[in-house]
């Protein structure tokens, strides 16, 4: 297979890196690609967005399989226009897409499909939605309609913060054309985990849980981040209740497209609250999470390259899923700074060092190459990720490796992983 791989991140570098390891796989295109995915095959220098190159670029390159990594193509109708040109492609088409790319359309087809979510109301004019706001018990969840970069989601604990983000969201456009429509809904208590799964349209094969950490600070406090580390399994969330989640989060929606003749066909992620009233669903992403993907990629221990063209084609029940039952943990390297605005253009060290490591790999997410030298690029630049017996062995390791990494201003969290440590009894 020759495959096209869409994206830049840590999640591309990681499917780059297990794609590679398939021996039905021949080349590998990523477009554009970061400073590690140019060590797996070629990087093309067409934009993630840029549908009509993408395509051109798909045929040029014979490909037999295009793999979608981020949100934003999917939701732009990538797989509608690969399909046209009869490419298979691992990503959902633009209708389902919508899942992601709609906050409003997620919670209404939870609704239809009987998903456990909060109560909701969707508003399009900042009058209105001000008007219902403060009849509301504090606090309430905010959240721009459309693709805010993970960005778009506030918890306003006060009447005084919740008109400040509907203003900043509906007049002051702060994220665009995202904010012109918000959902409100009732704030969920609980700890939260990520569920994915692959999708062929009708069958459903549950991932391992992941937890994620979003907040930039220790503790989980801060500004919302695209996310600072993962770790997978989850101990709130064990094996044991995979087939549980399944059926309440990701067959019932995957079931309800197909019968509107709308098959979703690539991994679908349930963000999960499991509040005191049981499990219920915060959001659906229509991809990998990143940074989820990179501790789950080191744990899978299948061909992903047949899992996608089986998902693609519609025959993922032939196939049978093999997961290692050891414990990954992936610890994000960021420039100081991130969210917000941030420095560049760092020179890295200590890559070789820290991958010489046991049972490390280094995923580049915010990284180029110029002259042979790797240079941070991003706001998140590496995903430092381990594999290890148990949870601790795998957070000391990739602690131990990410601190054989130097830039200048390179900032990360010191407690990925501590809150499944607490959960087991282990701090």
């Amino acid at each position: 297979m020759r495959i096209l791989l869409i994206g830049s991140g840590g999640r591309e570098h990681a499917l780059a890196w297990k794609l590679t390891q398939s021996p039905s796989v021949s080349a590998l295109f990523t477009a554009p690609g970061n400073g590690g995915t140019a060590a797996l095959g070629e990087n093309i220098p067409v934009g993630a967005d840029d549908l009509p190159a993408l395509v051109q670029t798909a045929k040029d390159k014979a490909v037999d399989l295009v793999v979608i990594g981020p949100e934003s193509p999917l939701v732009l109708g990538l797989r509608n226009a690969m399909e046209r040109t009869g490419i298979p492609c691992f990503g959902p088409g633009s209708y389902a897409a919508q899942l992601e790319g709609s906050k409003a359309f997620a919670k209404s087809l939870m609704r239809e499909a009987e998903v456990p979510t909060a109560d909701f109301e969707v508003f399009d004019d900042f009058d209105t939605a001000w008007d219902y706001v403060r009849q509301q018990e504090f606090p309430v969840v905010i959240k721009a309609d459309g693709l805010a970069a993970g960005k778009g989601v506030v918890l306003a604990h006060t009447a005084e913060e919740a008109k400040q983000t509907l203003q900043e969201m509906m007049e002051e456009r702060v994220f665009g054309t995202a904010g012109n429509r918000v959902v409100i809904e009732e704030a969920l208590e609980g700890e939260e985990a990520s569920f994915m799964a692959f999708c062929d349209g009708l069958t459903v094969r549950p991932l391992p849980s992941c937890q994620d950490h979003k907040a930039i600070g220790e503790g989980d406090t801060g500004a919302n981040t695209g996310g600072m580390g993962a770790y997978s399994p989850a101990p709130l969330l064990p094996a044991s209740r995979a087939q549980e989640m399944s059926d309440l989060a990701i067959t019932p929606i995957i079931q309800h497209l197909h019968e509107m003749g709308r098959p979703f066909r690539g991994v679908l992620y349930a963000g999960l609250m499991l509040t005191k009233d049981g499990p219920k669903v915060l959001e659906y992403n229509v991809r990998f999470g990143d940074p989820e993907c990179q501790p789950l990629m080191v744990r899978l221990e299948s061909d992903l390259a047949e899992i996608m063209l089986a998902c693609a084609q519609g025959r993922l029940k032939e196939l049978e899923i093999t997961w290692s039952e050891k414990t990954s943990l992936c610890v994000v390297l960021a420039a100081a700074g991130y969210p917000g605005p941030y420095p560049k253009d760092m020179p890295i060290t200590g890559l070789k060092e820290a991958e010489a490591l046991e049972n490390v790999h280094v995923f580049h997410a915010g990284t180029r190459l110029q002259d042979g030298e790797v240079l941070a690029s991003g706001g998140r630049v590496l995903g430092v990720t381990a594999l290890g017996d148990d949870l601790a062995q795998a957070q000391q390791q990739a602690y131990k490796a990410a601190d054989c990494i130097h830039f200048d201003n390179k900032y990360l969290r010191r407690d990925i992983g501590d809150k499944g440590l607490r959960r087991l009894g282990l701090k």
